[in-house]
C-alpha cells in the first residue's frame, strides 16, 4: 500500500494544505462544545457573568463587603476608586455597565484594575468566600434568622453594659448595618459560623453563589443584568456561528481537495499500469489475462481513489478528534465520568472487531470473483458467432449467471454484515448518550457537574466514539484496498523480459535488410522443451522468404521473433548485420512492417488504420498502399471512403477487409522488412494474386518474409523453408522441394493435385 501512496508526492502541496485544513476543522470542532457549555452555564445559569469578581463595585456595597474579609483589605489593592476624571481603561468598563446618566460624583464606584490571569484567579480565590456569605446574609430567609440571633446576643449584651441602641432601633436596622455595629469579638463568632456552613458546599455550589452575590451586586448599582445576559449569549452565539463557518469552509475545502488527490492519484496509477503494459512482451501478456488487466487498471485503481478521498481525515483529523476530545473531556468536566468513554471504546471495537472477522475473508475474494466474471463475460462476447452457431446460448447464460451468483451472494454477505454496523453503533452511542445524561443528572444534583459542563461532555463524548467510527472504517476498508494495491503493484513491478539495453548499437547500412537465423532456439517461459531447435537461415533484401509446416511446426513462433515479442533463447538473431538484442526496440520495429495472423483494426475511420505507423503520411501514400493491399474496392463502395468509420476491433467489416486493411497499414509504412503471418488465408485467390503481384513491385528492394498455409501463396517465393515440430527439415525453392523434401511435397499434395503442381512448377 505504501509504494501506491508514494505516487501522492506529485500532489504534495495539496496533500499538505488537506492537512493544515484538517488541523483547523479539528481545532474548530473541538472549541463548540466548549461554547456550548459556556452558553448553558455562563450566558443562562449565570446571566452572562464569566468570573465571581465584580468588575464594578459602590463604595457602600465595598465597604459591606469588606466585613466578611474578617479584617483583611487587600481586596482593595485591585480596586481603583473612580473619581471625577477616571482614566481610558475605568472609562471603557464604565460604559460597558452604565449609561451617560451615571453620575460618579454622587455614587462612587470601585473599577477593576488591569489584571492579568494570575492577579484575575488570586482575586477570586480570595473573594469567593466574602461573596458567598455576603450572599447568604442578603437572602430574606438567611437574613432574618441570622438578624434574630444577633439582636438576642446583643441585647444580653446591653443587660451587661450600656449600649446606645435600643433593641426596637436594632430590630430596624438591616443585618449588615448590624454587623457592622457588632463588637468585634463577637461579629467573628458569627461569621465563623457562615466559615463552617461554607467548608459543606462544593466549589461548583460557591461558584455559583458567588456570581448570583456578583450579579447583585450590579443590580444594586441599576446595571441592567438582563442585557449583560443577552450581550453574552448573543456574543457566545456569533463566535459558534464563525467557528462552525471555518470549520464547514474547511470541510469543503477537504473533500474538494481530497478527491482531487484521489483522481490524480488514480490518473498516475491508470497511467503507470497502463504504460508497464505496453512495454510488456508477449510473455508477460500470457501471466496476466486480459480480463485481469482490465479490473486492475478499473476496478482496483477505483478501490484506493475511493479510500484515498477519505484517509486523510482518518488519518489526520481522527486522532486529533479522538486525543483532543479526550483532554478536552479531562480537563473541563467531570473526570469522574471518563469511565463512560471507555465504555464506548470497548463496545464499539467490539463490534467492529466482530464484523472485521466474519466479513473480511469475503473482501478478498471480491477481487478475484471480478477478474473471473470479466474473463466470463470477455469470451462470451468475443465468441459469440461461434456460441449461435453451435446453439449454446442456454449453456454460456448458465456459466455467465454462476459466476454472476457467486459475486452477488458474497457481495450481499458483505454488506448485510456492514448494514448491521450503522445501526448497532447508532445503539451504542444512543446508549452512551442516555448513561452520559443518567450519571451526570445525579452529580448535578449533587453539586458537582453543572448542565453546560454534561453537555460538553456529551458531544465531546460523541466526538471521540466518532473519531474510534471513522477508523474502524477505514480498517475494513484499508484490506480491500491493500489488495487491489497488490494487485496494481504487481503490474507496475513486473519487469519485461524483453527490454532495451542501456548502451545499444546502430545497424550496419550494408547490411540493410539482412535477416540472419544462425542456430536459433526458443522455449516458452516455463516450459520443458524447446519449441524451436537450431533454426539457421539468411532472408534477403529483394526476395522472398516463406515459411511452410504443418500447425504448431513453429513458424509464427520464427517471425515473432524478428521484431523481438519474444526473446530468443538461444543462438543469435541478427537484423541489419546486428544482433536484435543490441539495439532499441523501436529503432528494430521502425524498420518493419508486420502484419499478424488475426488482423487488428482500431476504432476510428479507415484513414486513421492505414496511416496508424504515421498521421502526417500524405493522402497519395495512403491510397497507395489501399491499392497494392487491393483495399481500393470495397473502400471506395463506402459512404464516406477513407472516413468510414471502422467500429471497435473492425467488427463492421469482414475479415478480408480486414485482413486487407492490415496489410494496407504495413506497406504504406514503407519499411525495410515485410512480415506477412499468414496474413493471405481470408482472401480469395483472385484477390491473393493480385495483391501479391501488386507487392512484388512495391517490395522490389525490400526483405519480405510470408508464413503461409497455402502452397498457391508461396509457389513464386525465393526461398522456402519447411518446419516440422520447431526445426528445419527442408530449404529451397518450389521444384526443389517438391523433389527434394517429402514433408513439402505431403503438403504440397494435400492442397494441390499433382497435375497442378508440376505445371506451376513447369512455368
Amino acid at each position: 500500500m505504501l509504494k501506491v501512496l508514494k505516487n501522492l508526492k506529485k500532489s504534495w502541496a495539496s496533500v499538505l494544505i488537506i492537512v493544515i485544513l484538517l488541523c483547523v476543522q479539528a481545532a474548530t470542532d473541538l472549541a463548540l462544545p466548549d461554547y456550548t457549555s459556556k452558553i448553558v452555564n455562563v450566558g443562562i445559569q449565570y446571566g452572562g457573568i464569566e468570573e465571581s469578581v465584580p468588575e464594578v463595585i459602590s463604595e457602600d456595597e465595598m465597604d459591606n463587603l469588606l466585613i466578611f474579609t474578617k479584617g483583611d483589605d487587600s481586596i482593595l489593592d485591585n480596586y481603583d476608586l473612580v473619581d471625577e476624571n477616571p482614566t481610558k481603561s475605568q472609562e471603557k468598563i464604565i460604559k460597558k455597565f452604565f449609561n451617560d446618566e451615571y453620575d460618579i460624583k454622587e455614587n462612587k464606584i470601585y473599577v477593576l484594575k488591569d489584571l492579568d490571569e494570575e492577579q484575575t484567579n488570586n482575586l477570586e480565590k480570595l473573594m469567593l468566600e466574602p461573596l458567598v456569605e455576603y450572599v447568604t446574609v442578603t437572602d430574606e430567609e438567611t437574613s432574618s434568622q441570622v438578624k434574630e440571633q444577633i439582636i438576642n446576643q446583643m441585647t444580653t449584651h446591653m443587660a451587661a453594659e450600656s449600649f446606645e441602641y435600643s433593641k426596637e432601633q436594632l430590630e430596624a436596622m438591616n443585618l449588615i448595618d448590624l454587623l457592622k455595629q457588632m463588637p468585634e469579638e463577637q461579629r467573628s463568632l458569627v461569621l465563623n459560623q457562615f466559615t463552617s456552613y461554607l467548608s459543606q458546599m462544593t466549589d461548583s455550589i460557591k461558584e455559583q453563589a458567588a456570581i448570583s452575590s456578583v450579579k447583585e451586586l450590579y443590580s444594586n448599582l441599576g446595571i441592567d443584568t438582563n442585557k449583560l445576559q443577552n450581550d453574552y449569549i448573543l456574543m457566545a452565539g456569533m463566535q459558534m456561528l464563525g467557528i462552525a463557518l471555518i470549520s464547514m469552509i474547511s470541510a469543503v475545502t477537504i473533500m474538494l481537495l481530497s478527491s482531487r488527490v484521489a483522481a490524480k492519484l488514480g490518473k498516475t496509477l491508470r497511467d503507470k499500469v497502463f504504460k508497464k503494459v505496453l512495454s510488456f512482451s508477449t510473455a508477460e501478456l500470457r501471466e496476466f489475462s486480459t480480463a485481469s488487466l482490465i479490473t486492475r487498471s478499473t476496478n482496483d485503481i477505483q478501490q484506493i481513489q475511493q479510500l484515498i478521498a477519505i484517509l486523510f481525515r482518518v488519518v489526520v483529523y481522527a486522532p486529533i478528534i479522538g486525543i483532543g476530545g479526550f483532554v478536552k473531556v479531562l480537563t473541563t468536566s467531570d473526570n469522574a465520568m471518563a469511565w463512560i468513554i471507555g465504555v464506548a471504546i470497548i463496545a464499539i471495537l467490539f463490534v467492529v472487531g466482530t464484523l472485521f472477522v466474519v466479513a473480511m475473508p469475503k473482501f478478498r475474494k471480491l477481487q478475484d470473483l471480478i477478474d473471473k466474471l470479466n474473463q466470463v463475460s470477455r469470451e462470451i462476447l468475443t465468441g459469440l458467432p461461434v456460441i449461435r452457431a453451435f446453439n449454446k446460448e442456454k449453456k454460456e447464460e448458465s456459466r455467465f449467471d454462476d459466476s454472476n451468483k457467486i459475486l452477488m451472494k458474497t457481495n450481499v454477505f458483505v454488506n448485510r454484515a456492514m448494514s448491521m454496523m450503522m445501526p448497532l453503533l447508532m445503539f451504542i452511542m444512543s446508549s452512551i448518550t442516555v448513561l452520559i445524561v443518567w450519571v451526570g443528572a445525579h452529580n448535578v444534583d449533587n453539586g458537582t457537574l453543572q448542565v453546560g459542563d454534561m453537555m460538553a461532555f456529551i458531544q465531546y463524548t460523541m466526538q471521540i466514539v466518532m473519531a474510534f467510527l471513522m477508523i474502524s472504517m477505514i480498517s475494513i476498508m484499508l484490506p480491500r484496498a491493500q489488495v487491489s494495491a497488490r494487485r496494481i503493484n504487481e503490474v507496475v513491478e513486473t519487469e519485461p523480459s524483453i527490454k532495451d539495453k542501456e548502451e545499444t548499437k546502430e545497424f550496419d547500412p550494408n547490411k540493410k535488410g539482412l535477416v540472419e537465423f544462425k542456430n536459433v532456439s526458443f522455449r516458452y517461459p516455463d516450459a520443458d522443451t524447446e519449441i524451436l531447435e537450431d533454426i539457421n537461415f539468411t532472408a534477403e533484401p529483394g526476395k522472398t522468404t516463406a515459411l511452410i509446416g504443418s500447425t504448431g511446426s513453429g513458424k509464427s513462433t520464427v517471425v515473432n521473433l524478428i521484431p523481438r515479442f519474444y526473446d530468443v533463447t538461444g543462438g543469435e538473431l541478427l537484423v541489419d548485420g546486428v544482433n536484435v538484442k543490441d539495439v532499441s526496440q523501436k529503432s528494430l520495429r521502425d524498420i518493419i512492417g508486420f502484419v499478424p495472423q488475426k488482423g487488428i483494426l482500431f476504432s476510428g475511420d479507415i484513414e486513421s488504420n492505414i496511416k496508424y505507423a504515421d498521421d502526417n503520411m500524405s493522402d497519395e501514400q495512403m491510397i497507395k498502399a489501399a491499392q497494392i493491399a487491393q483495399a481500393e474496392e470495397f473502400i471506395n463502395t463506402k459512404p464516406e471512403k477513407y472516413k468510414d468509420p471502422i467500429a471497435q476491433g473492425g467488427s463492421n467489416v469482414s475479415g478480408g477487409q480486414k485482413q486487407r486493411l492490415s496489410i494496407a497499414r504495413a506497406i504504406a509504412k514503407d519499411p525495410e522488412i515485410f512480415i506477412f503471418d499468414d496474413s493471405f488465408s481470408a482472401l480469395d485467390f483472385k484477390t491473393d494474386s493480385k495483391l501479391r503481384e501488386a507487392l512484388a513491385e512495391k517490395t522490389e528492394n525490400k526483405t519480405v518474409i510470408i508464413v503461409a498455409q497455402r502452397i498457391s501463396t508461396i509457389l513464386n517465393a525465393d526461398k522456402i523453408i519447411v518446419l516440422e515440430e520447431g526445426k528445419i527439415v527442408g530449404e529451397g525453392t518450389h521444384e526443389e522441394l517438391l523433389q527434394n523434401n517429402e514433408t513439402y511435397k505431403q503438403i504440397a499434395l494435400s492442397q494441390l493435385s499433382e497435375e497442378e503442381l508440376n505445371g506451376k512448377g513447369g512455368e
